[in-house]
């Protein structure tokens, strides 16, 4: 049974991520779990100085964020009924991304699922935003899904690669499960920066060919000076449904300088945006 993680803070956002998963895995069964934190903003200074006085802030988040979570169980259980679903619901005094660590953990959570308003203005503005903490921390696949964004099978998948790391079964097995649900077509891209594949990069392109073996799937090599800008071009030129990258960790001083595609790409993505940690997870 697979195990999916639903953070929601009760907006319209989040509810639209919970129902893009409710209808990616509906043929399989799965148990979701919908997560609220709260971390009361006058905590340290309100409930220290009038605790005696005042209600326990903490005890009246907690009864909102239960009160909420059963709200958003009552309108899933209204609008996809469907007997391969269970739900379990947490609230946790908390912040976000600490706590999904800890379920992640403790639950053995295969896929995170999310919504993320995108960037509304500057590129930089979403920097910070728990979507972009939730990409470089989680060590688990992370599907994120753009606000308002009606669901869609994920029938054509992108997938930009540099070839530089050799992928291997399991670690892809999130988008397998996808691909071979939704009978979808896997699209390698490979952006051409001035310089051939060597011989590493040669063999995981075989390796990595093996793996989709029994998936259709077609490796695309373009020549630019962005990889952002080319996968932008593909997706005007193309149609795309969902786009898969990666998040091959650079280190500090690389994140400092030069930020990673991944980020880039989770600030402008106007289909589901799925990040698959490299090395080891769960």
């Amino acid at each position: 049974m697979k195990k999916i993680l639903l953070p929601t803070d009760f907006s319209e956002n989040a509810y639209n991520a919970i129902s893009y998963a409710l209808k990616a895995f509906q043929d399989e069964e799965c148990t979701f779990y919908l997560l609220n934190t709260y971390t009361p903003v006058l905590y340290d200074s309100e409930y220290i100085l009038y605790n005696s006085t005042q209600p326990n802030l903490a005890d009246a988040y907690k009864k909102n964020s239960l009160a909420g979570l059963r709200k958003v169980e009552r309108k899933i259980n209204r609008d996809f009924k469907n007997s391969k679903h269970k739900f379990e619901k947490i609230s946790a005094f908390n912040l976000l991304i600490d706590e999904m660590k800890e379920q992640l953990n403790s639950k053995e959570i295969d896929l995170v699922v999310m919504g993320t308003q995108g960037a509304t203005g500057a590129e930089e503005i979403l920097i910070g935003t728990n979507t972009v903490h939730a990409i470089n921390k989680l060590k688990a696949p992370l599907l994120m899904i753009p606000s308002e964004y009606e669901y869609h099978p994920p029938v054509n998948i992108l997938f930009p690669t540099d070839f530089d790391l050799h992928f291997s079964a399991p670690q892809l097995d999130p988008i397998l499960i996808f691909a071979r649900n939704h009978t979808s077509k896997i699209n390698m891209l490979h952006v051409f920066l001035g310089k051939d594949l060597d011989e590493e990069q040669e063999k995981n392109k075989k390796n990595l060919s093996k793996i989709l073996k029994d998936i259709t799937h077609q490796f695309y090599t373009v020549e630019d000076k962005s990889v952002t800008k080319a996968i932008k071009k593909f997706q005007e030129q193309n149609t795309v449904d969902l786009v898969l990258m990666v998040n091959n960790k650079r280190s500090f001083f690389e994140n400092l300088l030069f930020r990673p595609v991944v980020n880039k790409i989770g600030f402008h993505i106007k289909v589901p945006f799925m990040v698959i940690p490299s090395g080891k997870f769960n």
